[in-house]
């Protein structure tokens, strides 16, 4: 017999997220993650996906995805420290360094691991952690973890940071104090403005972190947010994904070798959960090498999420301040953004509705994610239905 008080709970919980516009319904895809998806056998134009140069599908990754099963095996075996470290999974690090521009990296099973793990290695109640406002739910929890004071800055707002950094410095509380953020916003699609944080940094001798889970392969021409500003020799960790635009699954920290050294003998995911599997190792390092090789992709994400946003604009949508191919239709109302999405479906548009607490309140959207996959008629055909819906429910 369940528990009466959690029954309660829960169906209260669920019952208020519905009543508010908040509560999120799963569609399950019937098939790959591709520009086009199939949901309950309907084929949708497919912009919620962080996909962003459609590798998830990609022929060279399936390839060398399917050899490493041969080789490998389907999974690593034990935690990292015994035997679950693979050759494949060194050479994922080292072509992880190479890209990132640093001296060496170490791999974790996820993006939201990453931060878990780093931060609280780092990080300790004797330390303070400057971070913005919009940051990542991954790093809100891994600062949390550290138990380090968590001192919050308003978004990109650097007078704010520089005098919450003086504040911090001159108090002699903590003997280590970082300041951490994300590389692009992934709600917004707005840049970190990193010259000026590493410049605070430099003058309060501050520890940086950036989390550039959604600039990975989208700036930089593919190698990130930090090496768009060439500031790989000044920001001490560059945490990454392997499941946005690298197209696989998994997470990474960059920095000097001394940083990996530690993270190996002290971040607890690494320690205590199995690595990625062989597959995914190898499917991600292949992926590195084509950034590495060519900006084509990267280039026709850009090409693509530039025609979107000019054309969302044109017809009046709110879009924000993005500065990538990251770009929100800005409702405001929970319930009206989710209803928005809901009519995009039925005519052909798969776009999720954005709600509370992933963004704040009152600021619910519509979030488009167009990808180096989609073609100009797809993105044709998608701006239509967004034309037809805008007017018919009065958002343009």
């Amino acid at each position: 017999m369940s528990s009466k008080i959690l029954d309660a709970f829960l169906n209260d919980g669920i019952q208020d997220l519905k009543d508010r516009g908040m509560y999120n319904t799963i569609d399950p895809v019937e098939g790959a993650n591709g520009p086009v998806i199939k949901i309950d056998g309907k084929s949708l134009i497919n912009l919620s996906s962080n996909n962003y140069l459609g590798l998830a599908t990609d022929e060279r990754l399936k390839k060398v995805a399917k050899e490493a099963v041969d080789t490998h095996g389907v999974g690593a075996g034990a935690v990292r420290t015994i035997n679950g470290t693979l050759d494949l999974h060194l050479e994922l690090e080292k072509k992880i360094a190479e890209f990132k521009g640093t001296e060496a990296a170490i791999s974790y099973q996820s993006g939201f691991n990453c931060n878990m793990a780093a931060i609280s290695a780092i990080m300790n109640k004797e330390d303070a952690i400057l971070s913005d406002e919009l940051n990542h739910a991954s790093i809100i929890d891994g600062c949390r973890l550290s138990r380090a004071k968590i001192i919050r800055f308003n978004h990109s707002d650097m007078d704010d940071l520089r005098k919450k950094a003086k504040e911090a410095v001159e108090s002699g509380q903590y003997k280590k104090i970082m300041v951490i953020t994300d590389g692009v916003f992934s709600m917004d699609g707005d840049i970190a403005k990193l010259p000026e944080i590493v410049e605070i940094a430099e003058e309060f001798d501050l520890i940086t972190y950036v989390d550039d889970a959604h600039g990975s392969g989208v700036l930089g021409k593919g190698a990130g947010t930090v090496k768009h500003f060439g500031l790989q020799d000044k920001v001490d960790l560059q945490m990454g994904t392997l499941s946005k635009a690298i197209g696989v699954i998994g997470g990474y920290v960059a920095g000097k070798q001394n940083l990996i050294d530690w993270l190996k003998v002290s971040s607890r995911p690494f320690l205590f959960s199995t690595a990625v599997s062989p597959a995914d190792a190898a499917a991600s390092r292949k992926a590195i090498e084509l950034l590495m090789e060519s900006t084509e992709l990267h280039d026709k994400l850009w090409d693509n999420g530039n025609y979107l946003k000019a054309g969302l604009q044109k017809l009046g949508f709110d879009i924000g301040e993005s500065e990538t191919p990251i770009t929100p239709c800005i409702i405001g109302d929970e319930k009206k953004a989710q209803a928005f999405s809901k009519r995009l479906f039925e005519e052909g548009v798969y776009a999720k509705s954005i709600v509370f607490p992933t963004v704040p309140r009152g600021t619910a959207r519509v979030r488009n994610m167009p990808t180096a996959a989609h073609t100009k008629e797809m993105l044709d055909d998608a701006l239509k239905i967004y034309e037809k819906v805008g007017k018919e429910m009065d958002i343009i």
